[in-house]
């Protein structure tokens, strides 16, 4: 890890600290650098939601009773 990273106080789940302590130890890489990569992860998934979300913020929207007014006149409900 660079010397620019923070430290932070993290609180787990008994069981997923141990699980996480067991992967690290298999993996020969710290508990730190795996909750980075973890974290990393998810905000990469999250960017990818909000590139597809403004891809798609134009398209045409329907309320959940159209939706189910749909539904029923073509015979799906």
């Amino acid at each position: 890890m660079s010397q620019l990273s923070k430290r932070s106080t993290v609180y787990f789940d008994p069981a997923i600290h141990t699980a996480l302590k067991m992967r690290a130890a298999q993996t020969q890489v710290s508990v730190s650098e795996l909750v980075d990569e973890a974290l990393r992860l998810l905000m990469r998934e999250d960017q990818e939601d909000l590139a597809t979300y403004a891809e798609r913020v134009s398209e045409p929207t329907m309320s959940y009773e159209a939706l189910l007014n749909d539904l029923k006149q073509h015979g799906k409900i």
